[in-house]
């Protein structure tokens, strides 16, 4: 079954844009925490947020983060996404204690636009799933019998072995199988992920993940997030060579984001 990518921002820091501001402005004042944080109106908070950001110092940043609840993704996009592991914390959909019985998967665009393609792509999604849950059976039944004559009731016997079953099934399921998955990250940690993943260069299925996380950002903390995005956007295309060449679409994008 195909499934489309769903994006929620299920928590964060209050007054993320404050505590940041608070946090930074501390370093430079003999002020007790209370007082620094009750002085700060909203204008001085941009504003003292634009200089963190100019000057680079990017640690006050780190107070404060934000966690997203993600579904309808691949697991080729979660192989990616966990290897941003600093400031980041994640929570994701076992397959070895959850059944993928009728699992859903990915269809990547370029292989739904075309017909001969995508028909052979559902037939093979359809092949892994039956695979699947013939292995679970044949693995469930030797699983059972064994924990049966180990001495264990037929109901704990039945727990266990339809466990250990999937646990093995498991390795015949593909990339494009649909997983859910809870992400916190600090701030610092997603003006990192945002530069390399919101880049033309990025796989199409991070780089769709990245930029509605941006976007769901800049409605609860615009000060912070403003400058995020890929690289090319305040400066030279990092890429080198390997520019995509259409650094001045990709600033219009990011500016009206």
């Amino acid at each position: 079954m195909k499934t489309n990518l769903k994006v929620e921002l299920i928590g964060h820091t209050p007054e993320p844009e404050k505590l940041t501001a608070s946090a930074a402005k501390l370093c430079y004042s003999n002020s007790d925490i209370q007082s620094l944080r009750s002085n700060l109106q909203e204008d001085k908070v941009k504003g003292f947020i634009d200089m963190l950001a100019g000057l680079g110092h990017e640690s006050p940043f780190e107070h404060i983060s934000f966690t997203f609840g993600i579904e309808g993704v691949s697991r080729s996009l979660t192989h990616q996404l966990v290897r941003h592991r600093i400031g980041s914390s994640y929570s994701q959909k076992s397959q070895r204690y959850v059944k993928e019985g009728s699992f859903e998967y990915v269809i990547p665009p370029e292989v739904e636009s075309d017909p001969r393609a995508v028909v052979l792509f559902i037939k093979t999604m359809e092949e892994i799933q039956g695979a699947y849950d013939r292995l679970a059976e044949l693995l469930f039944q030797k699983h059972y019998q064994g924990f049966v004559d180990g001495g264990q009731s037929p109901g704990q016997a039945k727990s266990m072995a339809e466990k250990k079953a999937i646990e093995d099934a498991r390795f015949v399921l593909p990339n494009a199988c649909e997983t859910k998955i809870v992400v916190t990250m600090n701030a610092r940690a997603l003006f990192n992920f945002f530069h390399h993943r919101c880049c033309n260069r990025a796989q199409w299925e991070i780089k769709e993940l990245a930029i509605e996380m941006l976007r769901l950002l800049k409605d609860v903390a615009p000060t912070v997030f403003k400058y995020c995005g890929p690289g090319c956007i305040h400066g030279k295309c990092p890429e080198g060579s390997m520019s995509c060449g259409k650094m001045k679409e990709v600033k219009e994008r990011f500016q009206g984001l």
